[in-house]
């Protein structure tokens, strides 16, 4: 009887074994959004990590987070480590690559709950309309311990919650600069015309009478 059991045991553990060795060995995750602001509002933002704070997804999730940067003050070359909670765990950002106004590459090292390397890519397209088109990719490799994870965790829709949740606040705050621009742009420009119509004016005043 107990060999039954064990040979059922052995067999069932096989089965599942090569379920999860057939699970794809890569993975991307992917939102986009679009965003109705001067490409080098949302590229300046993803492009500095001091500016993560305001948009990040998992700022929200451990206000204590404890961020340090190193590196570069922003582009290539610069770094972003964290710590904090379980919701955000422990790891490490460096900018690898960025095409100005194009895309940002950055290679993603997670030390906690469980090691783990990917890579995540931005790029920036315009749309034709004076918008542009922002896209948060995320891509690796899976190991035997992640393919088993993903039969029952939907990564995709995990993750891919934070991304648009990010994109969301990126967009809200980028639109917001873009506006405020626009606005003193206006005021500047109505200023500088109030100031030469008022001298021409006084420059008129000034004209003897023939």
């Amino acid at each position: 009887m107990l060999k039954k059991i064990s040979l059922a045991l052995v067999v069932a553990l096989i089965g599942v074994g090569a379920v999860v060795a057939s699970r794809p060995s890569t993975f991307r995750i992917e939102r986009s959004i679009t965003i109705a602001a001067p490409v080098e509002l949302p590229f300046g933002t993803v492009n500095d990590f001091h500016k993560w704070k305001f948009w990040s997804p998992w700022a929200e999730k451990d206000p204590k987070m404890q961020t340090a940067f190193d590196g570069a003050f922003a582009g290539p070359g610069s770094i972003y480590a964290w710590s904090g909670n379980d919701q955000v765990g422990k790891g490490r950002m460096t900018l690898v690559d960025a095409k100005l106004y194009e895309s940002i590459q950055i290679q993603l090292e997670f030390l906690e709950p469980w090691p783990n390397t990917n890579t995540a890519l931005f790029t920036f397209k315009p749309t034709g309309d004076g918008s542009i088109q922002v896209t948060w990719a995320m891509e690796g490799h899976q190991d035997f311990m992640g393919k088993a994870f993903s039969l029952f965790v939907d990564m995709d829709e995990m993750i891919g919650k934070d991304f648009e949740q990010g994109l969301a606040t990126l967009k809200t705050i980028t639109e917001k600069e873009a506006k405020n621009r626009l606005e003193r742009e206006l005021q500047l420009k109505a200023r500088a015309a109030a100031e030469a119509a008022k001298a021409e004016q006084e420059a008129q005043a000034a004209t003897p009478t023939p």
